[in-house]
């Protein structure tokens, strides 16, 4: 008796046109990151968050802001080939950086 796969049991919904343009015009900035060395967009976005955090003000939230429109990009793009446990972490990192950029915004009295 055949076993179905894992990724058999998935429906193949095919995507919309906003999809396919996103993607489409996500591809040539996506292979310049595949050429790049793995750690490298993780050391940018690690200090953008931290150079964020430390300056604050208007200049750290712009740079929060930038690492946190980035995640939500690849977010975006992965998001049909995730299962729910990578889902739920990648949403939790997304959380993280929405919530340091509303710290940044916010002022301290």
């Amino acid at each position: 008796m055949p076993t179905a796969s894992p990724s058999s049991d998935r429906p193949t919904a095919q995507p919309g046109p906003v999809r396919r343009r996103i993607e489409q015009a996500s591809l040539p900035a996506l292979e310049l990151l595949s050429r790049l060395p793995v750690w490298l967009p993780f050391l940018l976005l690690l200090l953008l968050l931290l150079g964020g955090g430390f300056l604050g003000g208007p200049v750290g939230w712009l740079l929060v802001a930038v690492a946190l429109l980035f995640i939500l990009w690849l977010l975006y793009l992965s998001w049909p080939r995730l299962s729910g446990v990578e889902r739920v972490m990648r949403v939790t990192v997304l959380l993280l950086f929405v919530v340091v950029a509303v710290v940044q915004l916010v002022p301290r009295g």
